[in-house]
């Protein structure tokens, strides 16, 4: 069955909507228990917020940073701050690119506690949760209930500021094969610059979107192009780049013409982050000794980002490999964006756990079999429930070592349950179909040598 049969009606697509929101509410219910039910003077939920923030796995880094960062003052961020030598951020910096500082200090607007803080900043970010649920219902069908009701949605929604840039991704491959018509009807290369423009825009949220641009202008070189027919569209591919980048300069520009110090220590912050207890990577837990030492320290700086950079020149080159040894429309950019991705969160010395969140639309755009998505749920609730169970073991003196009960167990099981479906996940997603739209014909409306009908493509 193709895309397009399964593309949901206008009432399937408002129930799916509201079956997210219903998820919505229930991802701010469980991080709302950890607010009040009193507040002290700086509005911090009062009593036992350090305990009750673990022991009853309700932490969100939304609530945390109410006070580590002084969201109270309601500074606009960026302009006036920086970060000291030891790595403190001070004076309104926040440790996340432009749109998601603007992002907080719109939700805190207003909040004289952590808990308006939460309640706001859930406002903001819920309809981008929908946003996602939409496009992702309109490109493939029921699949999308695997976002809208997903675990990961009640666990991570409201865990940090991630719907954004979610909504971001997922929209550009909603521009790309998602419009009514777009598919046959719109030059590759448009619709590749309008994409672009959203990855660029999700570089400001979060980073990550940013690698995608690579896999986007590899698909419009070759959109509608069997290997063997018409030209690359190189022209079309610079465009798609060149809109990448001009979006983010544009973004961040002015934070850097008006508090250069303040945004570039957003950056220094993330560079100097150290491999710790809070990271969950396979560094951290796979050099438990080493971890702790500089030296080990100082080779992750340079080890991590040469071996994350390695895993998107292999998934490139594979993607390509199969673009050429297949009888596809296009290179394979969706699944190559999802196996880079799969790449990083492997690879990279922080493991978050509401990263799960950027993965879960690629369970949904590509036709992965359904054991290796319960198998990751799983893996995923094991971390994102045990590691606050073990921080509460840890911060209360208790014995929390790997064979003193579930929670470090928990925690093992979540790390290197994800990491090896993360390596085998990687390949899986480089040879699997796309759940999406593609063109039936070149886009330039000219019949190329070797094209394949709709009904064959990926």
């Amino acid at each position: 069955m193709t895309a397009a049969r399964r593309r949901l009606g206008t009432a399937a697509l408002v129930g799916l909507v509201l079956l997210c929101g219903l998820t919505l509410l229930a991802g701010y219910a469980n991080k709302a228990r950890c607010t009040g039910p009193e507040f002290t003077e700086a509005g911090r939920s009062y009593p036992a917020y350090d305990v009750r923030k673990n022991r009853d796995v309700c932490y969100s880094d939304i609530q945390e940073l109410w006070i580590t960062r002084d969201l109270g003052e309601h500074r606009f961020p960026y302009l006036s701050g920086g970060i000291t030598e030891q790595g403190a951020l001070y004076g309104g910096t926040i440790e996340y690119p432009v749109l998601t500082g603007m992002l907080i200090w719109l939700g805190g607007l207003g909040a004289d506690t952590d808990a308006r803080f939460l309640l706001g900043s859930a406002l903001l970010l819920a309809p981008f949760g929908l946003a996602t649920a939409w496009m992702l219902g309109r490109l493939s069908g029921w699949r999308a209930l695997l976002w809208a009701m997903g675990p990961p949605l009640v666990l991570y929604a409201f865990h940090n500021w991630d719907l954004p840039v979610v909504a971001c991704t997922v929209g550009a491959v909603w521009v790309m094969h998602g419009r009514a018509g777009a598919a046959t009807e719109q030059p590759a290369a448009e619709r590749g610059v309008a994409a672009a423009v959203l990855l660029g825009l999700g570089f400001a949220f979060k980073f990550y979107p940013a690698v995608f641009v690579v896999a986007l202008a590899l698909y419009v070189l070759t959109a509608g192009r069997a290997p063997g027919g018409r030209r690359y569209d190189v022209a079309g591919a610079l465009r798609v780049c060149g809109a990448a980048a001009a979006t983010a300069v544009l973004v961040n520009l002015p934070f850097v013409l008006l508090g250069y110090q303040g945004w570039r220590a957003s950056i220094t912050f993330q560079q100097l982050r150290e491999v710790d207890v809070t990271t969950n990577s396979i560094w951290f837990w796979g050099w438990l000794p080493g971890s702790r030492d500089q030296a080990f320290q100082a080779m992750l700086d340079w080890l991590s980002p040469t071996a994350v950079l390695a895993s998107f020149v292999l998934a490139v080159a594979l993607g390509w490999r199969r673009y050429r040894g297949e009888p596809i429309h296009g290179y394979p950019w969706v699944a190559v964006s999802a196996a880079m991705l799969c790449g990083f969160l492997l690879l990279h010395k922080v493991h978050s756990p509401q990263y799960t969140l950027w993965l879960l639309p690629f369970f949904v755009l590509l036709q992965v079999r359904w054991g290796w998505i319960v198998g990751y749920l799983v893996a995923d609730l094991a971390m994102g429930i045990g590691i606050f169970r073990w921080y509460y073991l840890i911060n209360s003196g208790m014995p929390s070592g790997i064979y003193d009960g579930l929670a470090a167990q928990a925690v093992a099981i979540g790390v290197w349950g994800r990491a090896a479906l993360l390596v085998g996940l990687f390949w899986v997603f480089l040879h699997s179909r796309s759940t999406v739209d593609e063109p039936s014909s070149p886009p330039s409306g000219v019949a190329a040598k070797g094209t394949v009908t709709a009904s064959d493509a990926a």
